[in-house]
């Protein structure tokens, strides 16, 4: 009886989404702005970090939604013969952990990659530091943005355009690290700031520091790289052996068995 209910309700649900009469993407459309305070602080930096520029987390944001909202009405239909308080409740649980499954995923490939894609800021400024030896920093940022990493061009146009336009604080590099929150991306914006402050005579000096900084970051993050994949290479050696062992003990005692 449930699984008639569930599948006549499908069925009405299609026919008035194909009728328009119910239109789930225009009704999250109208409400978006409500529907983003559930949106999540670095969800836009894991979608990039994951599919890169040329994938809009705003669409995506949507779709999470609207599976979100189809999963409850669902839900809603298979309880319908007998509905009850919890079973509402359980209804709209299951539409939010369905919401929240992607963000999941995202999560777990983040810090699948995690040295991968923290290396990928200090590696821009390493290249960076080579025009702010010719250019000043504002300058210097305009020019990289074509041959910077993907996932950050956005940030780095929004930050340039910014400062070009008359912001001389240190908000566009505070905004850039919170919209990209790698490792240590607030420290490396503020040496970025303030190499952008100093005067034309301790530039080469400044600049020292910021090489040396950026150096110790990469060198860091490759010595935990390093750590890890150590750490796998042990595993997977004490788990081959412990098979063999395993294996071998078997084989010793059928053959004794046998002897027997």
């Amino acid at each position: 009886m449930y699984f008639e209910i569930l599948f006549l309700g499908l069925i009405f649900l299609g026919i008035l989404s194909y009728s328009k009469i119910v239109n789930v993407n225009k009704f999250i459309t109208d409400n978006i702005k409500y529907f983003e305070k559930l949106k999540e602080e670095d969800y836009d930096f894991l979608v990039r970090a994951k599919y890169g520029e040329g994938v809009d987390p705003d669409v995506l944001f949507a779709k999470r939604i609207r599976n979100g909202i189809i999963i409850v009405l669902v839900a809603f239909f298979f309880f319908l013969t007998n509905l009850s308080y919890v079973k509402i409740i359980a209804c709209f649980a299951l539409g939010f952990a369905m919401f929240k499954m992607e963000f999941s995923n995202l999560k777990k490939y983040y810090k699948a990659n995690l040295h991968k894609i923290d290396s990928l800021l200090p590696h821009y400024l390493k290249g960076l530091e080579i025009l702010i030896q010719h250019y000043t920093v504002p300058v210097a940022i305009g020019k990289s943005v074509s041959t910077a990493p993907p996932i950050f061009r956005d940030g780095l146009i929004t930050m340039i355009n910014e400062i070009n336009a008359g912001d001389s604080s240190i908000n566009p590099y505070m905004e850039f690290a919170q919209t990209y929150p790698v490792r240590d991306s607030m420290r490396m914006m503020r040496l970025l700031y303030r190499l952008s402050l100093g005067r034309q005579e301790r530039k080469q000096e400044q600049l020292l520091t910021f090489s040396k900084t950026i150096s110790n970051l990469q060198q860091k993050a490759r010595d935990t790289r390093y750590k890890e994949r150590l750490e796998k290479m042990e595993s997977k050696t004490m788990s081959m052996l412990v098979a063999t062992g395993l294996g071998l003990m078997v084989f010793l005692i059928i053959a004794v068995l046998m002897m027997m």
